[in-house]
């Protein structure tokens, strides 16, 4: 099996398990598709919401390949420029007024686009996208990174417990590569010298990244970095420890995501 096969198998796992708690909700405001979630302003229907869009927008960029194509992504990309900071969560709270039905219904169908999307991408080549273009592997990590989060974000406004498994690792993955990213957003330089991270899975086994003689370093459970680099937890309520002062700066600014730097999370209690 590919890489790529094996992203776009957990994204599908990951799509699956948030399909199934939300399938069945009507659409009140207490344990509903308008349920609160943890992010100000957006409710159950607007997290999938995003999800839904986001994986439309990839298939537009995957089809920017043709004339037809390049023109429909274009068309988005334009009406991104004209509203940085707002378009996406517009899109979102537009998207989320549907009816749960059909909502479910067109997220199934990008879900299922998006898919055959990637796997059919030219060998060798990169879809556009707001940044940098980005290889088919590279989006399944992104969509797989997005979907964990944002469920994170449901099942806590519905009281559901997330499944804990080694999929993480995709989103462990990307948190590690961002670390310059999540300087540069903050306007800072990014450390010259790599870290050694080392992230106990859920499974119990070890993952690593860097030179194992790093004098800086970043120790601890991966769903906890996964909640971390997603800003879905306070640093304080994690178990990573951080030897360094780099490396101790990094946990206090970690982003996977793109964009801006978020607010992150209140601590708990």
């Amino acid at each position: 099996m590919s890489l790529l096969d094996d992203l776009l198998d957990d994204l599908a796992a990951e799509g699956d398990r948030l399909w199934a708690a939300v399938s069945g909700l009507d659409d009140s405001d207490s344990g509903g598709w308008a349920t609160p979630t943890p992010a100000p302003g957006w409710t159950v229907a607007t997290q999938v919401a995003h999800l839904l869009w986001t994986d439309e927008v990839a298939v537009l960029a995957a089809g920017a390949r043709t004339p037809e194509g390049k023109q429909a992504w274009d068309a988005v990309v334009l009406q991104a420029i004209e509203d940085p900071t707002g378009f996406v969560d517009a899109q979102a709270i537009e998207v989320a007024r549907l009816a749960p039905a059909a909502l479910l219904a067109r997220w199934g169908a990008a879900r299922t686009a998006l898919r055959e999307a990637l796997r059919d991408y030219p060998d060798g080549q990169k879809l556009p996208w707001f940044g940098p273009p980005m290889s088919p592997a590279s989006m399944a990590t992104a969509r797989f990174m997005e979907s964990w989060a944002h469920a994170l974000d449901v099942y806590d406004a519905l009281g559901v417990e997330p499944e804990r498994t080694d999929r993480v690792r995709h989103v462990a993955h990307l948190g590690v590569r961002t670390r310059d990213f999540a300087f540069s957003v903050q306007g800072l330089e990014a450390p010259a010298e790599e870290f050694r991270i080392e992230l106990t899975a859920p499974s119990g086994d070890l993952w690593t990244w860097g030179p194992e003689d790093a004098a800086q370093t970043v120790r601890g459970s991966a769903w906890d970095f996964c909640l971390l680099v997603t800003q879905r937890v306070h640093r304080d309520d994690t178990d990573l420890v951080a030897n360094g002062a780099d490396a101790d700066r990094w946990l206090g600014i970690a982003q996977a995501f793109a964009g801006p730097a978020g607010e992150g999370r209140e601590r708990r209690g």
